[in-house]
C-alpha cells in the first residue's frame, strides 16, 4: 500500500537550527533557519511555524512562560487566572502586538515567500487548550464538573477571541494548524465534551473556516475514539487518529459515516524517536495494516520530539517508497 507520510515537527525544528527549543522558539531568525532546514530535510506538510505551539494564546492574555532547562519544551507553571470568575473576565488579544503572535506571523510570511511548494500553517489552538493553561488544569476539570453552564460560557468566549487571530493569519497570506488535544478524553468525559466543548469546537472551527476559505483540520490527541462522532459533526475535513486511543475502532467509524474526512494515523513518536531500526519497521507496518481499514488515510508520528535522530525518518520515507 502507498501512503503518504507526514511527521508533525514543532519542537524538533530546533535541531536544524543547532539551538534548544527555548532558544529557537523566541528568534525569529532561528525559528526560521529551524523550520526551513525542517523542510529542506523531510519535505513535509505541513509546515506548523512554531516550537511550544499550545503556548501563543495564553502568553499572548498575559501568561509567563518559563524557560526549561536544557532541551526541554517550553511551559506555562502557573495558571495566568486564580478562577474561573477571572478567566470569564479575559479581554481578546490583539494578535498584531500579543506575546509572539506577530513573530510566528512573520516567520510564516518569510517561509512562504523563500519556500513556495512548502504548505505553511499558524498553529491556532481551540478553547479548552487554551483554557487549560489559563486556569490549570486541575481548576478547571474541577470547574467543568462543578460549574458546567459557566465553562461552556468561557469556551465560547475563548472561541470568539480566536476569530481575530484567524483573521491575522489568513492577511498574511498563511493558513491554519489547528489543535485542541486537551480537550479530549481522559480530561474531559465523553459526556462532558459533548455538552460543554463541542458547540465552542464547532464555533471556532466554523470562525476559522470562514477566514481561510476552507474547513480547516482539527488536531486533536487523546483517547479520541470516544468523542469521534463530535469531531466528525464539526465539519472538519481532516482528523488525527493517535496511539492513545483505539485506531482500529476510530478508523472504522470514520469510514462508516464519513468516508471523505482524511485521517491521519500517527506512529508512536517514542518508536519512532528510538534507536531500534527494527521496531520502527514493525511500527510503520502496523500502521499500514490499520490503514487498509480507511481509504482516506495518511501516515504520521505525533510531535517528534527534539531528539530524534533525522534517519529514523528518512527510514521510515524510504521504507514507505
Amino acid at each position: 500500500m502507498k501512503i503518504a507520510f507526514t511527521p508533525a515537527i514543532y519542537e524538533h525544528a530546533a535541531r536544524f537550527a543547532g539551538r534548544t527549543p527555548w532558544e529557537v522558539s523566541r528568534d525569529p531568525e532561528l525559528l526560521f533557519e529551524g523550520h526551513r532546514g525542517a523542510w529542506l530535510e523531510y519535505r513535509h506538510t505541513p509546515v506548523c511555524v512554531g516550537i511550544d505551539i499550545y503556548n501563543l494564546e495564553a502568553e499572548a492574555y498575559g501568561a509567563v512562560i518559563l524557560r526549561p532547562t536544557g532541551e526541554g519544551i517550553p511551559a506555562i507553571q502557573e495558571p495566568l487566572c486564580a478562577d474561573l470568575d477571572q478567566a470569564l473576565a479575559v479581554r481578546p488579544f490583539d494578535p498584531t502586538v500579543a506575546g509572539r503572535i506577530p513573530l510566528v506571523l512573520a516567520v510564516g510570511r518569510r517561509l512562504h515567500k523563500e519556500l513556495p511548494d512548502a504548505d505553511i500553517r499558524i498553529p491556532v489552538a481551540g478553547p479548552f487548550s487554551i483554557a487549560f493553561n489559563l486556569c490549570g488544569i486541575n481548576n478547571l476539570c474541577e470547574y467543568a464538573a462543578t460549574r458546567p453552564q459557566e465553562v461552556a460560557r468561557l469556551l465560547m468566549h475563548l472561541a470568539d477571541h480566536q476569530a481575530a487571530f484567524c483573521r491575522a493569519v489568513a492577511a498574511a497570506g498563511l493558513d491554519i494548524a489547528f489543535f485542541e488535544s486537551a480537550a479530549a478524553p481522559p480530561m474531559l468525559s465523553p459526556a462532558q465534551f459533548h455538552e460543554l466543548e463541542l458547540p465552542a469546537l464547532r464555533r471556532i472551527l466554523a470562525l476559522a473556516a470562514d477566514c481561510i476559505g476552507h474547513p480547516v483540520p482539527c488536531i486533536m490527541g487523546g483517547h479520541t475514539v470516544l468523542v469521534v462522532d463530535d469531531l466528525l459533526a464539526t465539519g472538519t475535513r481532516y482528523l488525527v487518529c493517535n496511539v492513545e486511543t483505539d485506531q482500529a475502532a476510530f478508523l472504522r467509524r470514520v469510514a462508516q459515516t464519513h468516508p471523505h474526512v482524511r485521517v491521519r494515523v500517527n506512529m508512536d513518536p517514542a518508536i519512532v524517536a528510538g534507536q531500534d531500526l527494527q521496531r520502527i519497521h514493525r511500527e510503520v507496518d502496523r500502521v499500514l495494516a490499520l490503514s487498509a481499514l480507511h481509504s482516506n488515510c495518511v501516515m504520521g508520528t505525533g510531535a517528534l520530539p527534539y531528539e530524534t535522530p533525522p534517519e529514523n525518518i528518512h527510514l521510515i520515507q524510504q521504507y514507505i517508497a
